[in-house]
């Protein structure tokens, strides 16, 4: 039986007064390929945050790696890739072999050298992300697309199980957008699970295994197909607003 890597029972978050999620019961389990979708407001960063063991739920009970959330200390073994990283500062003064060797901070501890066996991993999670020939590039003088790539080498590099990836194909021309997938559907069929979160929900229905629409609950979580065939009206029901779909030919 598949295991449930995050499992989150009856999850309510709240913001002050205002309400930012409501009643949410969400598994990941081992080798999921999700992709989370919904509106500007909907919740989708706060479920991540939650994940994260950066906010704490209002209400309700989260697990990851079957140890309730407060408990859980392994954090390598989740990778993140944030929004931020599309505005990367291009003057910042680093190659790609030290933004990479930057995703071992939370398994070694900021004071610790780097063995020869972590060196070893760098290149070696750098050529897994086909960047090899650029190790000791400036992290700036890479395009959008590259960049992307050393992002998720950085959150590999500590070996994650779960890696989760928010809005990682802003600023990403079409071609490399491609090129993005299927590097994720590779890293997938290796048992990393994926979370991604996007606002283009043809392009999530296209690569995803499982689609998820959020905005405060859960509104739909399942096939791909099922969500697409949904109509317009259902969808704006979900969404809050009305939807303009743009339909993408692969």
């Amino acid at each position: 039986m598949t295991k449930a890597i995050v499992n989150m029972e009856h999850v309510h978050f709240r913001y002050g007064h205002r309400k930012a999620l409501d009643d949410i019961q969400f598994q990941i389990k081992e080798g999921d390929f999700i992709g989370l979708v919904g509106p500007n407001g909907g919740g989708k960063t706060t479920l991540i945050k939650l994940i994260l063991g950066i906010e704490k739920p209002t209400s309700g009970s989260i697990e990851i790696f079957g140890q309730p959330i407060e408990k859980f200390k392994q954090k390598n073994v989740i990778g993140y890739v944030s929004q931020k990283a599309n505005s990367f500062n291009k003057g910042f003064p680093a190659t790609v072999y030290e933004v990479v060797a930057m995703g071992l901070t939370a398994k070694l501890g900021i004071m610790k050298r780097l063995t020869r066996q972590d060196k070893v991993k760098i290149k070696e999670t750098v050529a897994k992300v086909g960047m090899l020939d650029y190790l000791y590039d400036n992290i700036g003088d890479l395009s959008g697309g590259q960049q992307q790539r050393i992002f998720i080498a950085r959150a590999l590099v500590s070996d994650p199980q779960l890696l989760i990836l928010d809005e990682p194909t802003v600023g990403v021309d079409a071609e490399n957008v491609e090129k993005f997938f299927d590097l994720l559907h590779e890293l997938n069929q290796q048992g990393i699970s994926l979370l991604l979160v996007t606002h283009d929900i043809g392009t999530m229905t296209h690569h995803a295994q499982q689609v998820v629409c959020l905005n405060k609950t859960l509104h739909f979580h399942g096939n791909p197909n099922t969500f697409s065939s949904l109509s317009k009206e259902q969808l704006s029901e979900y969404y809050g607003h009305p939807l303009n779909l743009v339909t993408h030919q692969h």
